[in-house]
């Protein structure tokens, strides 16, 4: 069975600690330097950089990716999400097939149990996928995408337990995980329990090019022991599922960590989505469930877009980072404010072509 989903065609109209440090250190170190070099030599020079990168962006006509993240502990103890923001990730590859030019990635990884299955995963996951990523004279790039992410899930997922195991006592943490892996201008979802990924586009009303409304597409699938095929598969592994969790006590039915549940069928297969970008579509917010207790996927579209209005519809590039900036931490908030004891993590992924 194919785990592609694929979204309809469009019509025609990091950091560890809630993150993981995005370059290997000494990439980072170099970079670092390098920069504060160039700054106190000529502060333009950064500047005129990025500028001159995003011209050549827009020249090869692939989307501008830029991502936010806002983190909230709610009423926890502790902060056991993980998230990772690679708007470049080309720094962590040797080298890109042939047929991309840019790959970005970004995670969110939601623990339980303890942070220490969130953390691992934001600091590994994409290290993993790197050294799996193909590369070179591709015939059948998507098939290579889609083995290098299942394979990546597996190997993260038996690492961490390898390392879970080995403590005294034996961690028992576990994480849900949402990762999207973006190569020119199509999008990769991969993802295990209750995080989720949606897309806002808008899109054309009544035949009006002029008339847009927004539409909200699922780019994740849930994972709950509740879904049929979910508890089928925990059944046959001689699991139970009460109270809507696997044997009375976990939430989701797949997961990296939870040893002790992998016997009862929670595994750490992902689901997988592709959705290619097209010039109608607004961002892209990835959070964890934390999120969606209190919003519908509808209303966190629809929150995020009358900021935008009220902000204005005319905005400088700058003031438009200041806009998806402020948007991410009130969504956030919001989420809070409304009642959400959980740990909330919110990404929010601007898209300009």
């Amino acid at each position: 069975m194919d785990l592609f989903d694929d979204l309809p065609e469009p019509t025609q109209a990091g950091v560890v600690s809630a993150a993981v440090a995005v370059l290997p250190p000494s990439t980072k170190e170099e970079k670092s330097a390098k920069r504060k070099r160039e700054d106190e030599v000529c502060p333009t020079i950064r500047k005129e950089e990025e500028e001159e990168e995003n011209k050549k962006v827009c020249r090869e006509g692939l989307p501008l990716l830029r991502g936010y993240v806002a983190a909230r502990r709610g009423e926890r103890d502790e902060m056991q999400d993980a998230h990772v923001l690679l708007p470049d990730m080309s720094t962590c590859l040797s080298a890109l097939p042939s047929q991309v030019s840019r790959v970005s990635y970004f995670a969110v990884f939601d623990g339980h149990g303890g942070a220490r299955a969130s953390l691992f995963a934001a600091e590994h996951l994409h290290q993993t996928l790197a050294k799996k990523f193909p590369r070179g004279e591709t015939d059948n790039l998507e098939k290579l995408v889609k083995k290098c992410l299942i394979d990546t899930f597996r190997q993260t997922d038996e690492d961490f337990l390898k390392k879970a195991s080995s403590q005294k006592p034996a961690w028992k943490d576990g994480s849900t995980a949402t990762c999207m892996l973006v190569l020119n201008d199509v999008v990769y979802v991969a993802n295990l329990g209750d995080s989720r990924a949606v897309l806002c586009r808008m899109e054309a009303e009544g035949g009006s090019t002029e008339e847009r409304r927004p539409a909200t597409l699922a780019l994740s699938k849930e994972h709950n022991p509740t879904i049929y095929e979910e508890r089928m598969r925990i059944q046959r592994a001689g699991g139970t599922v009460r109270d809507g969790r696997v044997l009375g006590v976990l939430e989701v039915s797949r997961s990296i960590g939870d040893g002790q549940y992998k016997r009862c069928g929670v595994i750490a297969t992902p689901d997988l989505r592709r959705c290619q970008l097209t010039s109608s579509d607004r961002f892209i917010i990835l959070a964890c469930d934390g999120l969606f207790k209190v919003f519908s996927a509808d209303e966190a579209v629809k929150f995020v877009l009358d900021l935008f209005q009220e902000g204005g519809a005319d905005q400088k590039l700058t003031d438009k980072e200041e806009q998806f900036e402020a948007a991410c931490q009130q969504l956030a908030s919001e989420a809070v404010r409304r009642g959400c004891a959980d740990n909330v993590t919110v990404i929010l992924v601007s898209i300009d072509f």
